[in-house]
């Protein structure tokens, strides 16, 4: 890919799609990139194939939750469900390394990842040669609560005594208010530092002032609302605002910024506003679609469309 392929998203796999990007060409890789606990059948990136995997339960039926398939207890099913982990870090693997290539020295990369299967992503790209920089905590600030009471299962077995014994104990976890930000950085060139590789490359350091405007800390905890906008396009959907953040904190206008799964899109339409050029890879049709369609609707609107936009978040 070449300066004519910018500002696209294209179609396709990205483990795929990656190998035509040309090397040390990318200045930031920012990705919500599937977590492999089985949000959706995209997300399921393992080869166990039990047949509870996926399915929905009487509760999450009735609640209409965000995620309505099931994916595996903790403690799992079977003895399969114990590579479910493993397999999750070799996935990770068949693409981590063109990210190293593609980026310039001093890049940052920002991945999402789930607090299940963090760790694993991890090991994967200091694996591939990135330094793991800082994990920086998504305060959400609101998240659904689903522990269940485990004194309503022994009620169902009409065990009284034990409902009446663990009435204040819950199956399940905490609320969930925040999400793992993973930040990489692929190192500069051996011998060098970062103030010859901010002149090379212009990349390595961050900018205080532009993270200050919107955070007013300097902080590893961004505490960042979901307006309206924000959701309802993609089950996994992230703020604008929050994206924005995290490519004004390490790019400049004019640099290019790659989000190989980029769902619905937000991370390049972030790009788009704050006049970064971008690159998106999407396989899911349906998620295709909305991503090139909200693309499109800046363009088409021009300056007007863009400034309404930007004043809502």
């Amino acid at each position: 890919m070449d300066n004519n392929d910018l500002d696209k998203i294209c179609f396709g796999d990205s483990i795929q799609l990656l190998k035509k990007i040309e090397t040390e060409s990318i200045h930031m890789i920012l990705s919500d990139i599937p977590y492999g606990i089985g949000a959706e059948d995209w997300d399921v990136l393992h080869d166990n194939t039990n047949s509870a995997y996926l399915g929905t339960s009487p509760a999450q039926e009735k609640a209409g939750a965000i995620f309505k398939k099931r994916g595996k207890p903790l403690n799992g099913w079977s003895e399969a469900d114990k590579e479910i982990p493993k397999q999750y870090y070799e996935w990770c693997c068949s693409w981590v390394n063109d990210w190293f290539r593609v980026l310039k020295p001093g890049a940052s990369v920002f991945v999402f990842a789930g607090r299940r299967l963090a760790h694993r992503c991890i090991c994967a790209f200091e694996d591939a040669g990135f330094t793991y920089k800082d994990m920086i905590a998504w305060n959400k600030e609101k998240a659904p609560y689903r522990a269940q009471r485990i004194s309503k299962v022994f009620e169902r077995r009409h065990d009284e005594i034990n409902s009446k014994k663990w009435e204040n104990w819950r199956v399940g976890n905490l609320r969930p208010v925040f999400e793992p930000i993973l930040w990489f950085v692929k190192p500069y060139k051996i011998g060098g530092t970062i103030a010859d590789n901010m002149i090379e490359h212009q990349l390595g350091a961050f900018n205080e002032i532009d993270f200050n405007k919107y955070t007013h800390s300097t902080d590893n905890i961004i505490s960042v609302k979901s307006t309206s906008e924000d959701i309802g396009l993609h089950p996994t959907q992230k703020p604008v605002k929050l994206m924005k953040i995290l490519i004004e904190l390490t790019t400049t206008e004019n640099q290019t910024v790659l989000d190989p799964f980029c769902g619905s899109g937000t991370a390049l339409l972030a790009a788009k506003i704050l006049k970064r050029h971008f690159i998106g890879f999407e396989k899911e049709l349906k998620y295709y679609n909305v991503a090139k369609s909200r693309i499109e609707e800046i363009d088409n609107n021009n300056q007007i469309s863009l400034f309404a936009f930007s004043s809502k978040i």
